[in-house]
C-alpha cells in the first residue's frame, strides 16, 4: 500500500511528543507502516476518509502518540489497540448518528467512539457525514454570537407613579 498522499492531505502541526523535527503527518505515516497489519490499513483508510470529508483537517500528534484530526478544535482521534482501531469524537455526544456508527464510549456526556474490528466494513458515506457534522459543530463553536442587547433596568432612584 502506497503511503504517499497528495500535498493537500499533508497539512499538519508539529508534534507535541516525539521528535520535534517530524511533522504529525510523518508520525502518523510511521505508525501506519509500523503496524503493518489490518490496523495500519484501517487507520490509513480512516485517515483518507477524514480528509475526503474535510480537506481542511489538520493532523496532530498528541498524548504520547495519538493521531488527532482537528478543524477549529479536535474532530476525532485515530487510536490503535490490539483488537480495534478506535475513532473517538471529542464532541460525539452532541452529534446526530442516524447510521448508529457510535458503538463505544456511549455512557459519557461528551465523547463518543467508533470501534472498528478486523474485517468490519466501514460505512464510508455515514462516516464522512459524521466527520462533516463534527467539523460544523467545531466551526459553530468558534464563531462569536452577536451580543445580546442589554435589558433596560429601572433606575434605582426613580419613583413610580402611584
Amino acid at each position: 500500500m502506497d503511503m504517499k498522499r497528495p500535498a493537500s492531505l499533508t497539512r499538519s502541526k508539529k508534534s507535541t511528543s516525539g521528535s520535534a523535527k517530524e511533522s504529525a503527518s510523518a508520525l502518523i505515516d510511521k505508525r501506519i507502516k509500523e503496524l503493518g497489519d489490518w490496523r495500519g490499513k484501517t487507520l490509513a483508510r480512516v485517515r483518507e476518509l477524514i480528509h475526503a470529508a474535510d480537506p481542511e483537517i489538520v493532523e496532530e500528534w498528541k498524548w504520547m502518540g495519538t493521531p488527532i484530526f482537528s478543524h477549529d478544535g479536535i474532530v476525532c482521534t485515530g487510536e490503535t489497540y490490539k483488537s480495534v482501531v478506535k475513532m473517538t469524537f471529542a464532541k460525539g455526544a452532541a452529534l446526530k448518528d442516524p447510521a448508529s456508527l457510535f458503538n463505544s464510549s456511549l455512557e459519557g456526556n461528551v465523547r463518543r467512539a467508533i470501534d472498528i474490528h478486523e474485517g468490519e466494513k466501514i460505512n464510508e458515506k455515514a462516516l464522512k457525514d459524521l466527520i462533516r457534522a463534527a467539523v460544523a459543530l467545531n466551526v459553530k463553536g468558534k464563531t462569536k454570537p452577536e451580543p445580546k442587547p442589554k435589558a433596560k433596568s429601572p433606575r434605582a432612584g426613580s419613583k413610580r407613579a402611584s
